[in-house]
């Protein structure tokens, strides 16, 4: 089953592909998608990433939360459902 992932603090110079590799490191990506502006294209700083197993995603979140990447220490956690507004 997969595990969803969010991935905050990122540096606005990360990519889609940067994010891929560095999850990757703890085991199979399925997706990765880093939030950005829809006028201008730039990262809102987070993103998404979707693991194919959870114990590769529980392991990821723990060994990547707090790490430094591209000068930020990134905040990774298990990703909450979206809310719905009222």
């Amino acid at each position: 089953m997969s595990k969803q992932i969010y991935a905050g603090n990122l540096s606005y110079q990360m990519s889609d592909e940067t994010l891929r590799d560095l999850f990757g490191e703890h085991g199979e990506v399925t997706s990765v998608k880093i939030i950005r502006y829809p006028d201008s294209g730039k990262s809102k700083g987070f993103g998404f990433i979707e693991m194919a197993n959870d114990d590769e995603a529980d392991s990821a979140i723990q060994k990547l939360n707090g790490t430094e990447v591209l000068g930020r220490n990134i905040r990774v956690n298990v990703a909450r459902p979206k809310k719905d507004s009222e």
